[in-house]
């Protein structure tokens, strides 16, 4: 059975950091991208940055760059968010998910497996 458990999302002052991950389990994700996207309430969800398993391709949404960064042990079988310089526009739930590589990074709907999400909040 394959998961995805995100951890690391809380309560944080505008300004500050967050670091999340993603355990990954139950099969091998060698063909895969690591997405993680957000989604705040009443918005529908997006993508904010991506990376192949292997960890030689990174892919950014516009409002990652400059503040956010991804990477992946591979052993450890985990992905990591790491979140700097965070705005309250940031506040949602963050979701990690799995793509066979060569799909589109930023569609949701290529994303074979999801998390269950874990919730971010950034106070002004």
């Amino acid at each position: 059975q394959v998961q995805l458990v995100e951890s690391g999302g809380g309560l944080v002052q505008a300004g500050g950091s967050l670091r999340l991950s993603c355990a990954a389990s139950g099969r091998t994700f060698n063909n895969y991208v690591m997405g993680w996207f957000r989604q705040a309430p009443g918005k529908e969800r997006e993508f904010v940055l991506g990376i192949t398993w292997s960890g030689t391709g990174t892919y950014y949404a516009d409002s990652a760059k400059g503040r956010f960064t991804i990477s992946r042990d591979s052993s450890k079988n985990t992905v990591y968010l790491q979140m700097n310089s965070l705005k309250p526009e940031d506040t949602a739930v963050y979701y990690c998910a799995a793509a066979p590589y060569g799909s589109s990074w930023s569609r949701p709907q290529h994303y074979d497996y999801w998390g269950q999400g874990t919730q971010v909040t950034v106070s002004s």
